[in-house]
């Protein structure tokens, strides 16, 4: 364990992004549960606000990114001053995607099923982190053998096909698969071998002029969201909070 982590954090001076990568998820999850306690309206926290304005943790989380990021170029990869900068860059981090959705719609969505694209990003943003961690892109790793060498390329050959089969898997309008996928090789190859969803760039391109593969394509889809809905949104719910049900539409007066 120790000459694993010379070798592949220290040596290479991954450190700062071993912090940062510790100060993003725990700030995720800390935000998490600051934001349900202020929701169930328990404990001392509250929003802040100033001059009738909602202060979303966003903006700190931005200023926090611009000056970890400033920082850590400035210091360079080791010293207290790089460390320092990669937990502010991981903090700033870990509270501007947590927010991810606000930015995205440009609304405050945080409690919608909108919101829950915040969930998603995180952990795919961490599980990528992660996989620079280990070792699996071991960019400034020096004195490898050559079997270490044989391997390190088997995986990145591996990488780079399993890229090629998230993008299918991407037109073929499957973006959790593709997304996981990225981390999880299985999970690209079954999206990638798998029928199109109906309306996928893939469904509209190749099943122009499939009517069976449509129907099959409609029917495959139907089932699985019908199967898979239930405990997607449970594990999602226990993440990132259950989302506020969607207000209830007027009902028109008929004329007459």
């Amino acid at each position: 364990m120790g000459d694993w982590w010379q070798r592949n954090i220290a040596e290479p001076g991954k450190l700062p992004l071993l912090l940062a990568l510790g100060a993003f998820v725990l700030t995720f999850l800390l935000t998490r549960v600051v934001t349900r306690l202020i929701r169930a309206g328990k404990g001392p926290f509250g929003n802040v606000e100033t001059g009738g304005v909602h202060v979303h943790h966003v903006v700190p989380g931005i200023v926090l990114t611009v000056i970890g990021g400033f920082g850590a170029v400035a210091g360079g990869g080791h010293g207290f001053g790089s460390a320092l900068s990669a937990v502010l860059f991981g903090v700033g981090a870990g509270l501007v995607l947590d927010e991810f959705a606000l930015i995205l719609h440009l609304d405050d969505v945080y409690w919608t099923e909108a919101g829950r694209k915040s969930v998603e990003v995180v952990v795919v943003t961490a599980a990528l982190v992660g996989l620079v961690l280990a070792g699996f892109t071991p960019f400034g790793v020096d004195g490898l053998t050559e079997d270490e060498r044989q391997d390190r390329a088997n995986v990145l050959t591996t990488v780079g096909t399993n890229f090629l089969f998230s993008l299918v898997a991407l037109g073929k309008g499957k973006a959790r698969l593709a997304v996981f996928g990225v981390i999880v090789p299985v999970l690209a190859l079954i999206g990638a071998v798998r029928l199109a969803r109906p309306g996928s760039l893939w469904a509209r391109r190749f099943y122009r002029s499939r009517p069976r593969a449509r129907a099959k394509a409609l029917l495959r889809a139907y089932r699985h969201d019908r199967r898979w809905a239930g405990p997607g949104r449970a594990v999602q719910d226990w993440i990132g909070g259950r989302p506020d049900p969607a207000p209830a539409r007027p009902l028109g007066r008929r004329d007459g």
